[in-house]
């Protein structure tokens, strides 16, 4: 089984991209998660390798799921539209941010980066 990607994106188009892009490079997609609060539920009872989150969910920020990411030691990247990239990268100085939309290439170059010596799926 391939490592484990939670995907937390609560615009259709962009969570279906990026659940493709990931399963299609062999790795395991837990979500996508329209909200902050199912995606939490998700990882209380399995931990994952890596998180690609939308910084803003359902109308609210993501950071209280980043948070508990970060706890977990769990590396993120923020896929995100919005102009908060300052305030992302001073509140989660580990993260990474791609711009949407994201090319499944790119994507796929940030997942392997961000999960760096734990290799591929």
């Amino acid at each position: 089984m391939g490592q484990r990607i939670l995907v937390a994106e609560d615009e259709k188009v962009f969570a279906s991209d990026l659940r493709d892009t990931v399963e299609e490079a062999g790795y395991e997609v837990e979500g996508p998660h329209t909200g902050t609060s199912s995606a939490l539920l998700a990882c209380e009872g399995n931990r994952p390798d890596l998180a690609i989150l939308d910084a803003t969910l359902g109308g609210e920020d993501s950071y209280r799921l980043a948070h508990k990411l970060t706890e977990e030691s769990v590396p993120i990247i923020f896929h995100t539209g919005s102009s908060g990239d300052a305030i992302i990268a001073e509140r989660f100085p580990g993260a990474m941010t791609v711009p949407k939309p994201c090319p499944p290439a790119k994507m796929l170059a940030a997942v392997s980066g961000a999960l760096g010596h734990r290799g591929r799926a």
